[in-house]
């Protein structure tokens, strides 16, 4: 069975500072053997994960919409931030790649999809995360679950990972998988494993911020 961390993020998300290959480390020594790496507007961290890892990583990216974010999984190309969520729904779907839906009931963040954008792209909806380990209030996780059994649709999890401390404190144990539909097959066979981050893993986000703002001040 994989061991599956669906949602992380890299260095090439501007509030994390793990390298891929400190990522891939931290893997092996917590026994996740499956990541779905989903930086801010990029897939560059996913790629360069992939290169180093010797277990599946799922090229992903954590699009900021007009409307809010979405998870687009197996993509091949970029998609830029700032477009409708239905054309970010379309062209992860021209891609061959799945629509998930990231911690749509989180009352702390500003950035989950909006309820009306999530109601006008929900035929487009191919997973809902069931579990962000970066969720403040369980109730919210308990929404998305919800939610997810209500249309019948598959949940994922993850620790939503921008420091090294929280890879792996959610994640979904599966079977292997090779295609997009057999991993959709898979989630819904799957079991979500994980607890809660305390908030205060939130300051790793304000610190790399605040280390790459210094940086590129420096580099004037």
């Amino acid at each position: 069975m994989l061991k599956a961390d669906l949602h992380i993020h890299t260095d090439r998300s501007p509030d994390s500072l793990i390298t891929p290959a400190k990522l891939v480390a931290r893997c092996l020594e917590r026994g996740i053997n499956c990541l779905a790496v989903a930086d801010h507007n990029s897939i560059e961290g996913a790629l360069a994960v992939r290169e180093v890892a010797s277990f599946p990583v799922i090229v992903a990216e954590e699009v900021k919409s007009s409307e809010g974010e979405i998870i687009g999984l197996f993509l091949k190309e970029e998609i830029p931030p700032g477009l409708s969520p239905e054309e970010t729904a379309r062209r992860i779907k021209e891609q061959g790649g799945l629509v998930c839906l990231p911690h749509p009931f989180d009352r702390v963040r500003r950035e989950p999809l909006r309820s009306a954008a999530r109601e006008r792209i929900l035929s487009e909806i191919d997973i809902v995360e069931a579990f962000n380990a970066r969720v403040t209030f369980a109730a919210d996780n308990a929404r998305a679950h919800g939610f997810a059994q209500t249309l019948g649709l598959p949940m994922s999890a993850g620790s939503d990972a921008h420091s090294l401390l929280e890879v792996g404190s959610a994640y979904v144990e599966m079977a292997e998988f090779e295609t997009p539909q057999e991993f959709l097959e898979a989630l819904r066979r799957g079991r979500i494993v994980g607890h809660r981050s305390v908030p205060l893993v939130h300051l790793a986000s304000t610190w790399a911020k605040l280390r790459r703002r210094a940086e590129a001040w420096r580099g004037r």
